[in-house]
């Protein structure tokens, strides 16, 4: 990322799918010598009525002091006959201390393209995804002003 802040300029994780719905992993932020877990639950499925509802763990927001963790519930449901899935949810910030809610919405712009505006309850960004079948490319604007570039493979 564009920034002279240790934390995000170099993230690197490694992350392992132990059942469909339940992820494991570890988040390295390279240039400022940390490391910590990342979890992933998906507690129920979207389903035509009810939305999905994930709850885990990462390190806090992305320019938050090393050693800073948070905790979150999220709630996110594609809206019928569109190519738009909002999100709400909640996120215990250990950095500050206090509840935060972050909200969004993905838009899928086609099969292999998908745009999200997020808000993580104290910033706003927006990212754009290519996706293939086993590798991701985002290009990212955080808080509204910064470069950033992420890159995913499966394997």
């Amino acid at each position: 990322m564009d920034t002279s802040a240790e934390r995000p300029r170099w993230r690197t994780t490694l992350v392992r799918k132990l059942t469909p719905r339940l992820q494991v992993g570890v988040e390295g932020n390279l240039a400022a010598e940390e490391y910590g877990p990342l979890v992933n639950w998906i507690a129920a499925t979207e389903t035509e009525r009810t939305p999905l509802v994930t709850l885990g763990t990462s390190s806090d927001r992305i320019f938050s002091p090393k050693g800073e963790q948070a905790y979150y519930l999220t709630l996110a449901k594609g809206l019928h006959g569109t190519n738009i899935a909002p999100y709400a949810g909640l996120s215990w910030s250990t950095w500050e201390d206090r509840l935060l809610f972050p909200v969004g919405a993905n838009v899928s712009l086609a099969p292999e393209w998908d745009f999200l505006q997020m808000y993580d309850g104290r910033n706003s960004h927006s990212l754009v995804t290519f996706k293939t079948e086993k590798a991701n490319f985002t290009v990212m604007l955080i808080r509204m002003e910064r470069i950033g570039l992420s890159v995913g493979i499966g394997f």
